[in-house]
């Protein structure tokens, strides 16, 4: 059962950057058994996400529900909103304030505020897996397993370069919402997920190429649900993932932890590449016994995460299905 209590009120944040907030509020949704009765798996949302993870709206409804890859009749569904993602009236106008370690670090306080000592799962996309990688090194014992998909555990040169763009789109454009967004669409997906969805097809009543259309729409689309200063936050967020900045090396961070790690790439991710994901698997494999890798095969980029829900159960089954037969 869906239920959105009040949010946890943070209390004299100081981020990374030195910025002070007096106060932050941390709301949440819990779905699935009661908290305290059964595991706890904690879903982070993706850059234009949220809570909402299960149920009426709910943007992982294929993986997480009654009968489903986690099943809300085994566990307890944690999710928080990034503060500050729009979903709440809470708006943080100074977006650079932030970095994910910050982020990392309001999300282990929302935990402790439950008084959650360990969850069973974290498991994320996107930045809500670098989210994760943050939260495993700064609490190594907080999860029993990490599974950040598409992502990994810093932002590589390329991602930096595609966040710097978006930001200077935000910025800069008259309308920074829509062309932030049709430039993302293409990091997002890939050339053949394109080819295999419009075949250079025209739209006859606007007199332009399908494509263009189907861009444009979801340009439109997230302008009229989504807040500017939203955007330049969770871009923010996407730029810094990086566990070992102003820390100590990979080895020794991950080293500290007893979680499995299931490493989760995309074949075609133009945005955290397979092969970097690779790389970050064979390095955790010459210190750490416990490290899966695998991987979605598909066309359709970055976003398979959110589309191929049957590679996704076939890969997960094993995680979620040990613990309720366990159980």
């Amino acid at each position: 059962m869906e239920n959105i209590p009040n949010p946890i009120i943070i209390q004299n944040f100081i981020t990374e950057s030195g910025a002070s907030y007096p106060t932050l509020p941390l709301s949440f949704a819990l779905f699935g058994l009661p908290l305290h009765t059964a595991p706890v798996v904690l879903v982070n949302h993706a850059l234009t996400g949220n809570a909402q993870v299960t149920g009426e709206n709910g943007w992982w409804n294929d993986l997480i529900g009654e009968g489903k890859t986690i099943d809300t009749t085994q566990y307890t569904i944690l999710s928080f909103n990034v503060p500050g993602n729009g979903n709440d009236t809470f708006v943080i106008e100074n977006y650079q304030d932030f970095t994910t370690r910050d982020v990392a670090k309001i999300f282990l306080q929302g935990i402790k505020a439950l008084n959650v000592e360990q969850v069973y799962a974290i498991i994320g996309g996107s930045v809500g897996g670098g989210i994760a990688w943050e939260m495993l090194a700064l609490e190594p014992n907080i999860t029993q397993h990490l599974i950040p998909i598409a992502t990994d555990w810093k932002s590589t040169d390329w991602m930096i370069a595609n966040c710097f763009l978006q930001e200077q789109i935000l910025n800069n454009s008259s309308k920074p919402i829509e062309d932030a967004r049709i430039h993302a669409m293409l990091c997002y997906r890939s050339p053949e997920s394109f080819k295999e969805k419009f075949q250079r097809t025209v739209n006859e009543n606007l007199n332009i190429f399908n494509i263009e259309s189907w861009l444009a729409h979801h340009g439109d689309k997230l302008q009229k649900r989504y807040q500017l200063a939203s955007y330049k936050l969770m871009n923010q967020l996407l730029k810094t993932i990086d566990i070992t900045r102003n820390k100590e090396d990979f080895e020794t961070l991950i080293t500290k932890t007893k979680a499995a790690i299931h490493i989760i790439g995309i074949n075609s991710d133009l945005f955290f590449t397979a092969k970097e994901n690779r790389e970050t698997f064979e390095e955790l494999k010459k210190f750490k016994e416990n490290v899966f890798y695998s991987e979605i095969d598909s066309v359709h980029g970055h976003d398979a995460f959110l589309i191929e829900y049957k590679q996704l159960d076939h890969l997960l089954a094993d995680i979620f299905k040990a613990e309720t037969i366990k159980n």
